[in-house]
């Protein structure tokens, strides 16, 4: 308990002070017709009830109402903040008798905690959400709920506040209750600290990289692509981008432009806004979709972040049975490679980029001319070379015109359907209709696995359908105008090795090649694709060892981060992430950062930004892929100047495979491969087909050596591969980069930075030992952790007169626990709730300049704002890394 009086002066010290605020039960209404219901209100947990009850309503017959009268003591305008039932709610809230306000009970929502005495996923959840502002007089007011809520009228009101100050919701915390609510968790969590921020007011800050942006994105001109690598348009300087998928679906207005704002603060130069405009059923179009993204584009611009454009995945789409292109589906299918085939459907896919492209906002402004427009992404997720292309997959009305359609190919190739026959040596299939004029499709494994003179032409068919539809649809948008890049797609094969290269060539009428890539934790259990509930079981993988996901398995060296370039073209990844809840997810930020940049990959968005605050659950279930945690949000600052401002220098092209087309449908396949990490979600279309490709070809570490590049053209040649023994030994379990700036440690799983501007440590720390880089000796007892230091000024450290040091460690949920299920495995037993706890840090940093003890040290807040700690280091000849400081600024 050494940290805590320490920490609680910390947090003492952040904490606001709430110069006009009134807190108030939900069962103190002076006035209501409430029906309680003894499941609804009465099966619940009373501890997770502030004051210990609630008032909750559940009626078919009436409306639940309730009134509350309120003192204020003196004047301005009150923030209201609710903590209610949010799930399928609805409620109106008026104040003084004017007009009532619907309950957005989405906005800024956090601490979604399931209050069900048996943990069922029901209704009974409570959340805290902002209602709005309001001007108050001194005196006497009165607040009226209505809860109207489609199913019996059901709501619950737990407790609300009106306050004039900032205000973060932190369970059932009021506003003067900080520190000792801080000092109860850490009493409770002995060796972990609270990560409790207020909310920012964006003040001058060591952490804040806004200036790293444009003054707005647009100001420099497009982007565009130039050889390897993107460019602004107006002056050819090149750029990265650290890109988050995001924002949260409904935010909008103030709340969007902080959220903007925030990110810019933390290295966020581009959002990937992925999301359906249309009906899952029907494909019309929503105008509220296309509304939002021209608000979150001109939101996001104005901080000078670009923004990708990304509207159609198959897994949005379940059409029922229609004519045309919803012929044959059922409601519950989705139209997996419809879309590279189906006339009608491509037209409606075309009607909406029209829509949101040449639709004027309120001010005239469109989409289409908006430099701030990064790119357009076509197709998210599908491709005729992954095992959602079968039979079982798409209806039989639907395949039967792609089997005319390869008949027609065959026929213009072979002269009829009886001599592709015979060249295929005979080789039918079930589903070929001869007569009619129809030719059908072997089974992918087949395919990649015989590679009969059948398999070679579907193979050919299958390209040109797909690559044709690429094109095509780069000539459309084109046509409406649209000066901006465009990507195809960025999805797997159902063998890598030999479909892979099939795949990447389809993507070349656009203007970048893009991938996906999640670190998995063997998370499994019901709904694991996308959800983390109680009873889920899942394994602590680290990624610095290859560990595989399966514990006790051979180390699997293949990694979402490797990125190699094809027909040397610029190369990005759209999503990927360390899922939770591994504890390894801190290792993330950094591993991204520095192999994205010694590999040159010209863009990285992380997934997903769910809330605009540090939210453990900001749905009814924690979900696995969150940023707005310490461990990832909380090492951006660092990390985003690292990969941005190529701290860590670009690596040698170390391997350039050329690969002839004609070998590629020859179906010969690659040296180098680029391996799938899926996601749950889409691992269980994998499992269900048969398997994912093996590991094959070159050396796969040689991604952590340097840059890889694939040509794939008529032409083809020798492959360049340079020698990477004195990179790589395996004996020794390490890999050193080919500017010597970057060593992994495979064996201790440990990652080391020494570059004269990025120095630092990341994984088992202990194990590291006293840490000697050029500049620094960094020393730590933390079995997982990460420590670096990089130049404010872009200076090399050993002369910079500005210095971030930011330190992490590992994060959960409050009252997060477990049981073990099996060797290696737990087994989650509550999924915890806000706020976030970090693992206490600890360490120390000795920078070696002549100057050391004359450089000052100031601890600093989450936001970045200096801490006035009695007894800290203040200067940098030797310092200690405070328990619960992540971030430190060293200067002159």
């Amino acid at each position: 308990m050494r940290w805590i009086p320490l920490f609680v002066m910390l947090v003492a010290w952040v904490s606001p002070v709430f110069s006009a605020w009134v807190w108030v039960e939900g069962e103190q209404a002076t006035r209501t017709n409430i029906g309680r219901h003894p499941w609804y209100a009465g099966q619940v947990k009373t501890d997770q009830l502030s004051g210990g009850n609630f008032l909750a309503h559940f009626d078919a017959d009436k409306a639940g109402e309730a009134t509350y009268e309120v003192q204020i003591a003196e004047a301005g305008t009150y923030t209201l903040w609710l903590r209610a039932n949010p799930v399928q709610s609805s409620m109106t809230c008026s104040i003084d008798g004017a007009a009532p306000v619907p309950v957005d009970f989405k906005r800024n929502q956090s601490g979604n905690t399931n209050i069900a005495a048996n943990d069922a996923p029901d209704l009974r959840f409570l959340a805290w959400c902002e209602v709005g502002q309001f001007p108050l007089k001194a005196g006497p007011h009165s607040l009226r709920f209505v809860m109207n809520s489609a199913n019996s009228h059901h709501g619950a009101i737990d407790c609300f506040v009106l306050t004039t100050e900032p205000f973060a919701p932190n369970g059932l915390m009021k506003p003067d209750q900080l520190a000792a609510y801080t000092k109860e968790l850490a009493a409770a969590n002995a060796g972990w600290i609270p990560w409790i921020a207020k909310p920012d007011d964006f003040k001058a800050s060591a952490i804040d990289l806004r200036f790293l942006n444009e003054t707005f994105a647009g100001e420099n001109g497009r982007i565009i692509a130039r050889g390897e690598q993107f460019i602004h348009a107006a002056n050819g300087q090149p750029v990265r981008f650290w890109g988050v998928n995001g924002p949260p679906h409904d935010m909008a207005g103030a709340d969007l432009e902080t959220c903007a704002r925030m990110m810019a603060k933390h290295g966020v130069n581009l959002v990937r806004i992925h999301g359906a405009l249309f009906d899952a059923k029907t494909g019309a179009i929503q105008p509220d979709e296309i509304k939002r993204r021209q608000a979150v584009v001109a939101a996001m611009g104005k901080e000078g972040i670009y923004s990708l454009l990304s509207i159609y995945f198959p897994l949005w789409m379940t059409p029922e049975n229609g004519p045309g292109w919803r012929e044959g589906y059922d409601g519950k299918q989705h139209p997996f490679a419809l879309l590279y085939f189906e006339p009608g459907f491509q037209a409606l896919y075309q009607s909406w980029w029209r829509e949101l492209l040449i639709q004027p906002d309120a001010s005239g402004k469109r989409l289409v001319d908006d430099p701030a427009i990064m790119a357009l992404e076509l197709v998210n997720e599908d491709s005729f070379f992954f095992w959602t292309f079968k039979y079982d997959a798409v209806p039989a009305p639907q395949m039967r015109k792609l089997e005319a359609l390869f008949g027609d190919w065959a026929k213009r190739k072979h002269g009829s359907l009886e001599k592709a026959l015979a060249a295929w040596n005979g080789l039918r299939d079930e589903h070929d209709d001869v007569a009619g004029g129809r030719l059908g499709f072997r089974p992918l494994y087949e395919m990649f696995t015989r590679k009969t003179p059948r398999d070679q032409d579907t193979a050919a068919f299958l390209l040109e359908t797909q690559r044709k539809f690429y094109a095509d649809t780069v000539s459309f948008l084109r046509g409406l105008g649209y000066k901006g890049m465009i990507t195809a797609s960025n999805w797997i094969t159902a063998n890598d090795d030999v479909l892979g290269p099939l795949e990447k060539f389809s993507y070349m009428p656009g203007d970048f090649v893009d991938h996906h890539g999640y670190f998995g934790s063997n998370h499994r259990g019901n709904e694991s694709a996308w959800s983390i509930r109680t009873g889920h079981t899942y394994s602590d993988v680290s990624a610095l060892r290859f560990d595989a996901e399966k514990p006790g398995a051979s180390r699997q060296f293949r990694h979402p981060a490797m990125d190699p370039m094809y027909n040397g073209r610029p190369s990005t990844i759209s999503e990927t992430t360390w899922n939770r809840p591994n504890r390894y997810r801190g290792e993330a930020p950094l591993f991204y950062a520095v192999y994205g940049a010694l590999q040159d990959t010209d863009a990285v968005m992380h997934f997903a930004l769910d809330s605009g605050t540090w939210s453990v659950k900001p749905g009814f279930f924690m979900q696995p892929w969150t940023l707005m945690s310490p461990t990832q949000m909380g090492q951006f600052p660092a990390a985003a100047l690292i990969y941005r401002q190529g701290l860590i220098r670009t690596g040698d092209l170390m391997a350039d495979l050329p690969l002839k087309l004609t070998d590629a449908l020859a179906l010969k396949g690659s040296k180098l491969v680029q391996q799938a990490n899926l996601d749950e979600l889409r691992k269980t279309d994998v499992k269900k087909a048969g398997g994912e490709s093996a590991d094959t070809g070159i050396d796969p570490l040689i991604h952590w050596v340097g840059r890889t590049n694939i040509r794939i053209d008529d032409k083809g040649g020798p492959a360049v591969i340079k020698d990477t023994a004195p990179f790589i030994d395996r004996g020794a379990q390490t890999v050193l980069s080919s500017t010597r700036e970057v060593k992994l440690d495979y064996g201790k799983g440990v990652l080391y930075l020494n570059a004269p501007a990025a120095q630092g440590v990341s994984g088992n720390l202990k194990l590291a030992g006293s840490v000697a880089l050029r500049d620094i000796v960094m020393e730590s007892e933390l079995e997982l952790g990460q420590i670096v230091a990089v130049s404010l000024d872009g200076r090399p450290l050993a002369e910079s007169g500005k210095i971030l040091v930011q330190a992490m460690t590992e994060e959960k949920p409050t009252d997060f626990a477990t049981e073990p299920a099996s060797d290696g495995v737990k087994r989650i037993t509550n999924l915890g709730h806000d706020p976030w706890l970090i693992r206490e840090i600890q360490g120390t940093l000795r920078f070696k300049r002549t100057d050391a003890a004359r450089l000052k040290v100031t601890a600093l807040d989450i936001n970045g704002y200096p801490l006035a700690v009695r007894g800290a280091t203040t200067t940098a000849d030797q310092f200690k890394l405070l328990p619960g400081v992540v971030y430190y600024l060293i200067e002159r």
